[in-house]
């Protein structure tokens, strides 16, 4: 299964289906995720809240959607497996073991069982401004800042092997 977000297609283009999560807070802000299975079958998803991202865990047959409003998880069928109201989330990514792992600006996460299970990764500083920048093997690789300390950025790694959070080198060694 591949998924990426796209641009909103036109009505009938493809088989759609709508994604909604009730709210009182919810905008009126909508995300599109083209879904291509193996016999590159193409369906959208119409998911409430403007796009952060998406993900595929081919280990455990499901999709992460994350938008400005909630998280949708979903089996690789495209069906609801649950849902959360997460809008701290900035990032995700998924590990070769197929774990979900989530950012927001100050902590990494990763999903055991369910997003109600999510498992705070300790790090060796307070973080701030956290970016996910790519995998070196089994290891996340992700800049950050030191909370309340903005001059010393760091490149970190989350290695996925044991989950635990290292500095790499501060940023001003490395040419990024």
């Amino acid at each position: 299964m591949q998924a990426e977000i796209i641009n909103q297609p036109y009505s009938g283009q493809y088989k759609e289906r709508i994604y909604d999560v009730k709210s009182p807070w919810n905008g009126r802000e909508w995300t599109w995720i083209m879904f291509t299975d193996e016999l590159e079958v193409k369906t959208v998803g119409q998911f409430r809240g403007s796009p952060i991202t998406v993900r595929v865990s081919e280990k455990k047959e499901e999709i992460v959607v994350l938008t400005s409003y909630h998280t949708y998880r979903l089996n690789i069928k495209l069906d609801i497996i649950e849902t959360a109201d997460h809008p701290e989330f900035k990032g995700l990514e998924v590990s070769s073991c197929g774990t979900f792992i989530f950012h927001n600006s100050y902590e990494i996460e990763i999903m055991e069982n369910s997003l109600l299970e999510m498992t705070l990764l300790e790090s060796p500083f307070k973080m701030d401004l956290i970016e996910f920048r790519g995998w070196d093997d089994e290891k996340l690789v992700f800049e950050c800042n030191e909370f309340a300390n903005y001059a010393r950025k760091a490149i970190m790694v989350l290695d996925s092997t044991d989950w635990k959070i290292r500095t790499q080198k501060n940023a001003s060694q490395q040419n990024l």
